[in-house]
């Protein structure tokens, strides 16, 4: 790395981590002085709201990254052509692409941050809005009357279950069929334990009775001392696991929500856009660095004024074609897969252009 390629990395910096961390405090601000009232009516304690914002940064700052991105590209290639700094170095033989290779090199490193902060904030935000009062904290050792969807179509109706005492109570399982060669299950017992030796692992249910609904006045039921059922694999600790909104899921558990919910026959494309552009929002970091470099030279002599209005609109249009995107992948219009990207397919298009007429 050169003097240049640090020099130029510091301007870089200085811009990226007050727009990265000011946005934030902004909107932390504005939270704070709309919802005061609401929280303080709640009892929130002054240590939990404290407490509450630290976890709700890496929220704002995986929206604010491709925006400071954007801010730190154009205000410092744009500060390099208002000073010369831009002539000075295409006249000792560094050409327009070679001075910025360090700011794309940053961007992606954005994008990499960006996405593992992706991954940290729908555990962060659960946390926040337990401590706002706005979710409840459930106990981690028992939990009463709840649905559990698990794989191949079963559904666990569960009164209790305990952790300690690794036991459920008044469990229903049942798995849809479709006729007489696939019938119809339901399981019922009215207490069931866990056994944690590794040869016979699993659940064993206790006086129940299995009933095999072949179609309409057509049932076959058995009663049993005692039932093993390989198809109720979850152990205690995973039936305990609280039920999650999709946007509280990461990358991964999104993906076999979706999985899940295809399998019963919902329609998934929103989730499927919402996944999608948990990467296609972190890697418009790259993208918009390649479209805002070529752009921050087009008038040299612009000032800071230039810079701020590039940096507004850009960024409006932006938020924009992602929402239409979400509109048009949810409506099925497109893949939703493909959908997430197109803004930034349009938006590298647009950079690329600008980057082979850019004068170097």
């Amino acid at each position: 790395m050169t003097t240049l390629d640090r020099y130029v990395l510091r301007e870089w910096a200085k811009v990226f981590f007050l727009a990265t961390f000011g946005f934030p405090l902004l909107v932390f601000v504005i939270d704070l002085v709309d919802n005061l009232d609401k929280y303080l009516a709640r009892g929130v304690s002054k240590q939990h709201l404290a407490l509450s914002y630290v976890y709700y940064l890496p929220e704002t700052v995986t929206l604010v990254f491709p925006v400071a991105v954007l801010f730190a590209v154009v205000f410092t290639v744009g500060a390099l052509g208002r000073h010369a700094e831009l002539t000075a170095a295409k006249a000792s033989g560094i050409s327009f692409h070679r001075l910025v290779r360090p700011l794309l090199a940053a961007s992606l490193a954005a994008v990499l941050v960006d996405i593992g902060l992706t991954e940290l904030a729908p555990v962060t935000s659960s946390r926040r809005a337990e401590l706002l009062g706005e979710k409840q904290i459930r106990s981690d050792q028992y939990r009463n009357n709840f649905v559990y969807r698990a794989d191949g179509g079963w559904v666990y109706a569960i009164g209790g279950l305990e952790l300690v005492a690794r036991s459920m109570r008044d469990l229903i399982m049942e798995r849809e069929g479709t006729g007489p060669e696939y019938p119809t299950i339901v399981i019922a017992a009215p207490r069931a334990s866990y056994d944690t030796t590794k040869r016979t692992r699993g659940w064993t249910l206790s006086k129940g009775t299995v009933h095999y609904l072949l179609g309409p006045g057509r049932e076959t039921a058995f009663t049993f001392d005692a039932l093993r059922t390989r198809d109720l694999r979850e152990g205690p600790v995973e039936l305990l696991a609280e039920p999650k909104a999709p946007d509280e899921m990461r990358y991964a558990e999104l993906g076999r929500y979706i999985d899940a919910l295809a399998r019963s026959g919902s329609d998934t494309k929103k989730l499927r856009v919402e996944r999608a552009l948990k990467l296609s929002v972190p890697f418009a970091c790259i993208i918009i660095a390649l479209f805002g470099a070529p752009l921050a030279i087009t008038t040299p002599r612009s000032g800071a004024a230039w810079g701020v209005a590039v940096c507004l609109a850009t960024t409006f249009i932006d938020l924009l074609m992602f929402q239409l995107s979400k509109a048009v992948g949810a409506g099925g219009v497109l893949p939703p897969s493909f959908a997430a990207w197109v803004p930034n397919l349009i938006f590298g298009a647009a950079g690329v252009w600008l980057w082979k007429n850019a004068r170097t």
